[in-house]
Parts: structure tokens; sequence; C-alpha cells
């Protein structure tokens, strides 16, 4: 990805947090906080069906969608705290599978697999590590799960909203830099320094 498409993306995952809670924060914003929760959901199984089975049968699906949203939207602006719960969780949940999921016998874990696509061959001190780290990450989404649905069940919407949309970002960056930190200290250095290294040269070129 270049320089051009990386800051598009960061910007709108600024908006859609700032987005996200404003609605959680407003008490007239609740169509926007459905629309928020089950929007990007929506738009990535109709662009599966495009797809999977062309442009007639994700057509359809869009005006079967689009009739339950208008038939339904009452009942989901009612309970929509509990779409964003749930959307919040299932992205995490699906990153920790997707980690664990690389741990099963047979298979490269996820840290392995992106530092041979950076770099080429591991040494065997990296394999193992990278083991370790694609391990640490798992538990790292898992925790932000049971994170996510404590602070939902104990704590006032606004501040649940804080943590969801602004903080979880800051402890996935503190993640990465103690990875980062943890690859220089542990593992021999390499020419391209790293994935801090890789994304200063998107960047900045």
């Amino acid at each position: 990805m270049g320089r051009g498409p990386l800051i598009a993306v960061g910007a709108l995952v600024l908006l859609y947090a700032v987005l996200s809670h404003y609605s959680n924060s407003v008490s007239d914003a609740k169509g926007l906080a459905v629309g928020l929760s089950i929007g990007p959901l929506l738009l990535i199984c109709l662009a599966l069906v495009f797809r999977w089975a062309g442009r007639l049968p994700a057509l359809l699906a869009a005006v079967v969608v689009a009739t339950l949203l208008y038939r339904y939207l009452p009942a989901l602006e009612k309970h929509y705290e509990w779409l964003d719960l749930v959307q919040q969780c299932g992205v995490y949940a699906l990153l920790a599978a997707g980690f664990g999921r690389s741990l099963l016998p047979g298979k490269v874990p996820l840290c392995a697999q992106l530092a041979i696509k950076m770099h080429g061959a591991l040494a065997p001190v990296e394999i193992r590590y990278m083991r370790h780290a694609t391990l640490a990450w798992m538990a790292f989404y898992l925790a932000l799960v049971a994170a996510i649905i404590i602070l939902f069940l104990s704590a006032p919407v606004n501040i649940w909203s804080l943590f969801v949309n602004f903080a979880i970002y800051g402890l996935i960056l503190l993640m990465v830099l103690g990875d980062h930190w943890l690859r220089r200290k542990l593992l021999p250095p390499r020419p391209s320094g790293g994935m801090l290294g890789i994304i200063q040269r998107t960047l900045i070129g």
C-alpha cells in the first residue's frame, strides 16, 4: 500500500471512530449508530455476494437487506448499543481466531507469514520467536474482547465508546512497539529495519 492509500485508510478509521463515539454519546443519533454498527458488515457481505454470485444476486440481496432495515429499524435503534458490542467483539475475535488458527499443526504462524513476505527465509531463532509472537497477539485480541464486554456491562456507554473507538488503537500501538522492541533485542538485525522501518518509508518515502 502506497503513502496516499495508507493515509486515506487512516483518515477513514479516524472519521469512523469520531462518528461512532458521537452516535454513542448523543441520544438523537441512534440511526447513525445503527448504520455505523451494521453498515460495514453489510457492505462486506454484499461485496462477497457480488464477487461469488454476480450482479443480479447482489442486487437482490441489497433489496432484501434494505427492506429488512426499513421494517426493523425502530427495533434496531432501540438496541443499537448491542449491535455495536457484537461488531466490536466480532472484529477482535476474528483477529484472535486468525492468529490462533495459524498456530495449528501444519500451519505457518501468522507473524512468520508476514515476516517471510517482508524479509524472505527466516532463521530458526526467528521462526521460534514468530510462533511466540503469534500466540501473544492472539492472547492480546482475546483480552481486548474480554475488556470490551466487561466495560460494556459495568461502565457508562460514553466511557465504553471512548475505549472501543480510541483507547484500543493506543493499546494496539503499544503492542506493536513492544513487539518491535523485543525483535530488536532478541533477533538478529534486518537491513530493512523491521516493521517500523517499512511504515516510515511508506509515509515519508
